[in-house]
């Protein structure tokens, strides 16, 4: 009997051994699914780009097969899909007139126009030319000669002015005698007019030359100008050690303006006017903000007048004005207010009509809505529970808004958008009836649009359709993913369940390996990014591979979007709110769901990775769940909110700071890590500061807990280059060895 059961043991010991192998094969699988060796090469036509003609006659595209790159055209009188050229003879052409050889079925030509005689511009390998569809002669086009553009000046409108500084003042110039005008004089270093401030502008040492900055707003007749004072007197500053200059052996210090959470000593921003006549400044009541909430500004066609709009700090409240610099007189023409944030609040002037229409949350869901000019009367053009993504195209003299919507049709998956049409009445037609997610381009007439539509798991169809009814003009292309079938690759599948609030449903994808075994144990990894703005539910068929490569290592792979994030009700939204610290739950919720329904997911095995925001997610299922999540590579992460750039944290973590910013740190909560972490940050990352990642490993070091770190000191917030292969290859390896106990293998190739 012992004999009996020690062999069992053994060939079980030796069957997990086995299941835990990483072989050469699975990284060259994995690889195969990375974006530059699949994407035009063994996937084709995931998403296709239309390009529309200037002259409104048509437009033309690629489409992409394994042994051919084909451009086609369509014309909007016949409606019909044929090549746009001959491409043996465009090849032949090309060769002959650069000396080299140019393969017909791998043509790579650009900015292709057509002309009134029927042949084409385009342009090779930086040059132009004109191609005779008929003789295929290629002729070289001259290159004009661009006036010189002086970014620090401005021409008016109407030619009679130039703009520019001097001294930190602003002063105008006339073209016709040179005579010089000073429109201000209290101009300063660090309080200068007619500048900008630079969001990534960098200065060496601490305290460097902020780059040189011009900016000035004509109004459309040229009798106002308009511009701000950047006032950086007692801004402050975050700073970087610049190690990857090969010939320094010193780091270069680097700094910039950037304030945090909180902080009143940031750089401040003043709108200013003058009266070009008067050569005078104009008095307004338009407020000073910091550089995360200043007024922007748009000229009316009406003399004197615009439209100013800013949001208040904490971002509670949003406000368009509509100011009259001849009278002096200022209305409000929206204000939106909200308990918790505005963060996605839209506009656009309709002035033809003397209307604005704008988009907001004010009923729960976000809609579309419209004011009246002269009444200032607003009323709503869409109402419902659905969420309005965007307007895609207006149609002013038809008195028409085309808007992408999710959820609108209760049968559909919410995350999924419809292209709709609506008039100023509020009579709504739908132009794509086809239950997926419709991505559109519309032609600059307005009268056609290009459409991918596709699921996760329908193939991408790209078709040409009119826009007064949504009609099927032309099919472009689909996608076509034979070859990776052929080999075991399945689209992901798609998961619902109940979120944490117990009534909302909430939604997933699974990544599988391509040989994926269901009597096998596999190892689950959430691919995180909880921050409010956005979602990772991959609405679309060309993100049916983003997972795909470290799926491929021995993992299951899972996207969610729990309660919190962005695209639904603004009650939903608002659950992250002063509690990003509870994004995970739903996470949580998942992963044990998904291992209930499926004996191949092993629930003691949970990795964990995200970048910049994912990378906070990380850092917290680590610290906040660190019995659940047990392997996590946080990236770029903003481990502490405290040491963020101040409208991130003060849109999602709101504003005055409060003990909540001290609760949901990383830092604050190192001493609870029990599992294996990777931190990676770029040293250059002027975006996420590397601060709050050297702090978060200071914090392990004093609670004695052993982690990893690696920094790449020439990276800036994405990684790039040599250093994102570093990068994914050490994340790979990460799980492998730590989550997937097995060994890693360093040295595989990536093509």
């Amino acid at each position: 009997m012992k004999q009996i059961l020690f062999l069992v043991v053994g060939v079980m010991l030796t069957f997990s051994l086995k299941a835990q192998e990483v072989t050469l094969n699975d990284y060259e699988r994995a690889v195969s699914f990375m974006y530059n060796n699949s994407y035009n090469k063994t996937v084709f036509n995931l998403f296709t780009d239309a390009n529309w003609f200037k002259d409104n006659s048509g437009l033309w595209f690629i489409d992409y097969s394994k042994d051919t790159k084909s451009y086609k055209t369509v014309s909007f009188k016949k409606n019909k899909v044929v090549d746009l050229f001959n491409h043996e003879k465009l090849a032949t052409a090309l060769s002959k007139l650069n000396d080299k050889s140019v393969e017909a079925n791998n043509l790579s030509v650009s900015n292709i126009e057509r002309l009134k005689d029927g042949n084409l511009d385009l342009n090779f390998e930086g040059k132009a030319y004109t191609l005779n569809l008929k003789s295929y002669e290629l002729q070289l086009k001259e290159e004009k000669q661009q006036e010189e553009n002086n970014e620090f000046e401005s021409k008016s409108p109407d030619g009679k002015w130039i703009a520019y500084t001097k001294d930190y003042n602003l002063f105008i110039k006339s073209t016709e005698n040179n005579q010089e005008y000073q429109l201000s004089s209290k101009g300063e270093k660090g309080y200068e007019y007619a500048s900008w401030y630079g969001w990534y502008d960098k200065m060496e040492g601490g305290n460097g030359e902020r780059p040189k900055r011009f900016f000035v707003s004509w109004s459309p007749d040229s009798k106002w100008i308009g511009t701000s004072i950047v006032d950086t007197r007692n801004a402050e500053k975050m700073y970087m050690l610049d190690y990857s200059i090969d010939s320094l052996y010193k780091p270069k210090l680097l700094s910039y303006y950037r304030g945090s959470p909180g902080d009143t000593t940031m750089v401040h921003i003043t709108p200013v006017f003058y009266n070009v006549s008067s050569k005078k400044e104009v008095k307004t009541g338009l407020p000073t903000g910091t550089h995360i909430n200043s007024v922007a500004v748009e000229w009316l066609e009406n003399e004197g007048e615009l439209l100013a709009n800013y949001s208040e700090r904490g971002f509670k409240k949003e406000t368009l004005k509509h100011v009259n610099l001849i009278n002096g007189k200022e209305e409000t023409l929206i204000e939106e207010t909200s308990e918790t944030n505005i963060d996605n609040f839209w506009f656009r002037n309709l002035e033809g009509k003397g209307k604005i229409i704008f988009l907001s949350e004010r009923s729960g869901w976000r809609q579309l809505y419209m004011v009246d000019l002269k009444t200032k009367e607003i009323k709503p053009i869409t109402n419902g529970s659905y969420y309005v993504n965007s307007i895609v195209h207006t149609n002013e003299n038809n008195e028409e808004i085309y808007f992408l919507a999710s959820g609108k049709h209760k049968e559909m998956n919410p995350y999924h958008q419809q292209l709709y049409r609506v008039d100023f009445k509020g009579e709504i037609t739908l132009l794509t009836p086809e239950k997926a997610h419709h991505i559109v381009n519309f032609s600059k007439d307005g009268k056609h649009f290009v459409d991918n539509y596709s699921t996760i798991n329908i193939p991408t169809r790209t078709v040409l359709r009119d826009s007064k009814k949504g009609k099927i003009l032309a099919e472009l292309t689909k996608a076509d993913v034979s070859e990776v079938a052929s080999k075991g690759w399945q689209s992901p599948e798609v998961f619902e369940l109940i979120g944490k609030d117990g009534k909302t449903t909430i939604y997933g994808a699974i990544w599988k390996p391509t040989n994926f075994d269901p009597s096998k144990s596999y190892p689950i990894i959430d691919a995180t990014y909880t921050g409010p703005h956005t979602q990772v539910f991959p609405k679309s068929f060309d993100r049916a591979f983003g997972n795909q490569s470290l799926a491929e290592l021995g993992f299951i792979v899972i996207g969610v979007d729990g309660l919190g994030t962005s695209g639904r009700s603004k009650e939903f939204h608002n659950h992250s709110y002063k509690n990003m610290e509870n994004n995970l739950e739903d996470h949580v919720l998942a992963i044990k769901h998904l291992s209930q329904k499926h004996s191949w997911i092993n629930i003691d095995k949970v990795g964990i990775y995200g970048h910049s925001a994912g990378g906070y997610d990380t850092g917290r299922a680590m610290l906040g769940f660190p019995d659940f999540y047990k392997v996590g590579v946080a990236s770029s992460a903003d481990h502490d909110f405290r040491m963020e750039k101040a409208w991130w944290p003060e849109m999602y973590q709101g504003w005055p700071i409060d003990e909540t910013y001290e609760k949901v740190s990383n830092i604050t909560n190192a001493g609870n890590l029990k599992g294996k972490l990777l931190l990676v940050h770029g040293g250059l990352d002027d975006n996420v500061n590397p601060s709050a990642t050297f702090k978060l490993a200071e914090a392990l070091v004093n609670a004695d807990k052993e982690f990893d770190l690696l920094i790449l000191p020439s990276q800036r917030h994405g990684y790039v280059g040599k250093a994102r292969s570093y990068f994914i290859k050490k994340r790979w390896n990460y799980f492998i060895e730590h989550l997937l106990d097995a060994k890693p293998i360093w040295d595989f190739k990536w093509k």
